[in-house]
């Protein structure tokens, strides 16, 4: 008998990949947590019956949270991961020897520990000596962190229901804002413009977020496996300007060997087409 994944993507819309085998499944404290094995994109992880990452494209999606600010800011020291529990981001940043210290802050430990077992293409840079893990509520370690402790956060979150929830709050954005430098970077997950539901979100965010940052913009990439395909960043600080302040050639003589970004995707990104612009816009 054949093994299909389908994800709900909206009442009307389904997606589906052929499985091979199920290698893992389990309910933790806050969500299903399932690993599957499939020809087409490898293992992928998904929580609640949603995807998270998988063995093919997990690199633009973990590309496109962590560059774009680095490139823009490369005095970058200390960083915030909210969520990220695969780990794919961590080792992204992990890359650059200027960071000093990158706190992970997954509130399910089972995310972590199934990823370090099946998704290792991810995983593999939590042991860095500069990260250090912990398993707790993304929103209250922002509330009691101390004023200007950070010089980049990465909302690396899930949607905004369940445990994503509160990452999408005025309350947290604020708080945010108070511990980054004054050259500080806020990137946050900011969903798809193509489905309602979804685009929905991503306006919500946004229009709080900007009420709070000088500088607040959006950024696209694309990710297959993602409802629609066309998903967004939000990208917020209080000085730097990523399009204005992009240091390209300090960039590139890192030699970093990336595999979806670049300095061209780099600017590229923030071009948005007009639909975009205009929901963005809206009041």
């Amino acid at each position: 008998m054949e093994l299909w994944y389908t994800e709900e993507w909206t009442e009307n819309t389904r997606f589906s990949i052929k499985a091979e085998k199920q290698l893992f499944s389990a309910q933790s404290s806050f969500q299903r947590v399932d690993v599957f094995e499939s020809k087409e994109f490898g293992r992928f992880l998904t929580l609640d019956g949603l995807m998270m990452v998988n063995d093919k494209d997990e690199f633009i999606y973990h590309d496109m949270i962590v560059h774009p600010a680095m490139a823009t800011n490369m005095n970058i020291k200390n960083v915030l991961v909210i969520g990220g529990g695969d780990g794919g981001t961590v080792r992204e940043l992990t890359r650059y020897p200027q960071i000093e210290k990158i706190d992970m802050v997954e509130i399910d430990k089972m995310v972590v520990d199934v990823s370090r077992e099946y998704i290792d293409v991810c995983s593999c840079k939590l042991d860095d000596a500069r990260v250090n893990l912990y398993f707790e509520d993304g929103v209250a370690f922002v509330k009691n962190a101390k004023d200007k402790s950070y010089d980049l956060i990465l909302v690396d979150s899930t949607d905004p229901i369940g445990p994503g929830e509160g990452l999408f709050t005025v309350d947290f954005y604020n708080d945010c804002y108070r511990i980054l430098s004054d050259e500080g970077i806020l990137v946050n997950q900011n969903e798809s413009p193509y489905f309602e539901s979804y685009a929905r979100e991503m306006k919500r965010s946004n229009s709080k977020i900007k009420d709070i940052f000088p500088i607040s913009k959006v950024y696209q990439f694309h990710m297959p496996t993602y409802p629609s395909g066309h998903w967004l960043f939000g990208f917020s600080s209080k000085k730097l300007d990523p399009i204005k302040d992009h240091n390209k050639e300090t960039w590139e003589n890192l030699n970093l060997n990336t595999k979806y970004y670049n300095s061209e995707v780099h600017k590229g990104a923030f071009a948005l087409p007009e639909y975009v612009k205009d929901m963005l816009d809206a009041k």
